[in-house]
């Protein structure tokens, strides 16, 4: 059911972020206690504020409400992913070339299952290319992206 709630949201979320000059980071529909929520995590370069959020939260309740495609009771909240955003595609990577990223991986690759560092690449061969501190000295990794479970943008203290 949960699959079929995100991927029916999306199609409905989708004309209404064009429209408004959003990105769709990501889509979650989870039970949490007796409760179910739909997230809607949404960006743009520069950031979105609480309005953005506000204005696309009514469109969508509203389009929601007329397909009435989730038949239990649900929360709906749209909001920023924060700033250590989730990096869902390739195109994510992409774009945040530069920052400073954390991946965790499906197994270990030179000893450790997750990593932290400066995103250098992210080339043609599908590999991202992390720059990280290992004890005091700079170190380079190559991940191929099909062992990445799961990526963010990290926020540094340096």
């Amino acid at each position: 059911m949960s699959q079929r709630v995100t991927e029916r949201t999306e199609e409905l979320v989708k004309p209404l972020l064009i429209e408004m000059n959003l990105e769709l980071v990501d889509i979650e529909f989870v039970k949490e206690g007796k409760e179910w929520f739909l997230r809607v995590f949404i960006d743009k370069p520069g950031g979105v504020d609480i309005e953005e959020c506000g204005r696309l939260s009514e469109r969508l309740s509203e389009q929601l409400d007329k397909i009435d495609p989730i038949k239990t009771p649900y929360y709906l909240e749209v909001s920023s992913p924060g700033a250590e955003r989730p990096l869902k595609k390739r195109e994510d990577l992409r774009k945040h070339i530069g920052d400073n990223i954390h991946v965790t991986l499906y197994e270990h690759i030179d000893g450790a299952k997750s990593y932290e560092g400066i995103l250098t690449a992210f080339d043609e061969t599908d590999k991202v290319i992390i720059e990280f501190n290992d004890k005091g000295r700079s170190k380079k990794i190559e991940i191929p992206y099909v062992k990445i479970a799961k990526a963010r943008l990290a926020v540094s203290f340096n």
